[in-house]
């Protein structure tokens, strides 16, 4: 059998599930859009996880808006704050742990 590999994102080993640590420092290290196509990737990766972080939709909501085109492109201090903070939960949630056997279904 395969000792370790990656699944989704995640390290499978015998230690257990972990996140790849590089895809967290991209995502730290990640600038905020200039334009709607830096928005539409940003969003499209972190709704990827949206079933793992509580209220996803509202927190990217000043995002979205800015994809409408009702609304002229202005990453105004909402988005940054809301682009802030997406990629603060995708970086420090836990986003997917081990199965506990010990434990009721």
């Amino acid at each position: 059998m395969v000792i370790n590999g990656i699944v989704q994102g995640h390290k499978i080993s015998v230690h257990g599930i972990e996140v790849d640590k590089d895809k967290v420092e991209v995502i730290e290290k990640l600038p905020p859009p200039t334009n709607v196509k830096g928005i539409r990737c940003f969003l499209g990766h972190a709704r990827f996880y949206r079933h793992f972080i509580k209220d996803l939709s509202k927190i990217s909501k000043p995002l979205s808006n800015l994809l409408n085109k009702e609304f002229s492109f202005h990453f105004d201090k909402s988005c940054f704050e809301a682009f802030n903070t997406s990629k603060q939960k995708l970086t420090s949630a836990p986003i997917i742990t081990a199965l506990n056997w010990t434990l009721d279904f």
